[in-house]
């Protein structure tokens, strides 16, 4: 019975090492797919994990490009969230620095919103309901 404990346990040890693995894995394809978004163009948490191949994986996002020191050269200030809202608090010297990098960009703010449509990418391909429903002004 002792045995079959210890052998269990020496199995899951590389477990654990596989698990390291795969999250430096998923945060390099976080930041390749951060370092793909175009000058003057956004995007949000959500697309970030999408392109990485990480579906609903938008706080792994976060996380990873808060872990990340500013010295690897990803173009950080081009994620913001999925109401096309930076994340920092509104006021923060964070906030400041972020939008002042994105406008430097040419990235137009409408109030504290980015227009998702014109600046995000990738590019959003329009659900079926849109098109059927799309006003015509």
């Amino acid at each position: 019975m002792r045995k079959r404990a210890m052998a269990r346990a020496k199995q899951r040890k590389p477990r654990m090492a596989d698990a390291s693995a795969a999250e430096a894995s998923n945060a390099e394809r976080i930041l390749a797919a951060v370092k793909r978004i175009p000058s003057g163009r956004v995007s949000t948490y959500g697309a970030i994990a999408e392109v990485a191949g990480l579906p609903r994986r938008a706080r792994l996002v976060g996380t990873v490009l808060r872990q990340t020191p500013s010295s690897r050269g990803v173009p950080w200030f081009r994620v913001i969230n999925a109401s096309g809202r930076i994340s920092f608090p509104l006021g923060s010297a964070a906030y400041a620095r972020q939008r002042k990098k994105l406008e430097a960009e040419g990235v137009v703010f409408s109030g504290a919103r980015v227009d998702l449509s014109r600046y995000g990418w990738p590019a959003r391909v329009a659900s079926l309901d849109e098109y059927l429903w799309k006003i015509d002004a």
